[in-house]
């Protein structure tokens, strides 16, 4: 089943359920999705990976909040945030772990010859395709840095 067409079920089991939160996240999800589809100059129908990536943005965004309302003090919002976040995450790909990454970088820092920390861009370039939503930017980012020595 399409990535879209589970959230839409999922969000109708949710509101027979009476599941405010799911509800309330997965029709979040779902008004991004459509937004990305109309944006630009025709509508069009995401594919998959499109709509993974739309998901994973809403789940970054949900990380950012919880970091910014833990800061301020506001641990209700957090919790709420957190709670919208693990609802989210059901939807992404399995994350990878660390020597899952470290294994990727090298393979990857091998594959493109760089050498030093100004070739992080031709690693990234490499690596990215590779993870495809499976690892958070900033982590692959510092792993690649890590390793280069940078």
């Amino acid at each position: 089943m399409a990535v879209k067409e589970q959230l839409r079920t999922d969000l109708t089991a949710a509101m027979k359920a009476r599941d405010e939160l799911t509800a309330s996240t997965l029709r979040m999800v779902l008004t991004a999705i459509t937004t990305e589809e109309v944006a630009g100059k025709q509508a069009r129908e995401l594919t998959d990976d499109e709509v993974l990536k739309v998901v994973a943005r809403e789940g970054k965004k949900r990380r950012e909040s919880i970091e910014a309302y833990t800061s301020a003090g506001r641990h209700e919002l957090a919790d709420r945030e957190r709670a919208e976040a693990a609802v989210i995450d059901r939807y992404l790909p399995a994350q990878l772990d660390d020597a899952e990454l470290a294994a990727l970088v090298t393979t990857a820092i091998a594959d493109s010859g760089a050498d030093g920390p100004k070739a992080m861009g031709q690693v990234m370039k490499v690596l990215t395709p590779r993870l495809s939503g499976r690892a958070d930017g900033g982590r692959v980012a510092a792993e690649v840095r890590r390793q280069l020595g940078g």
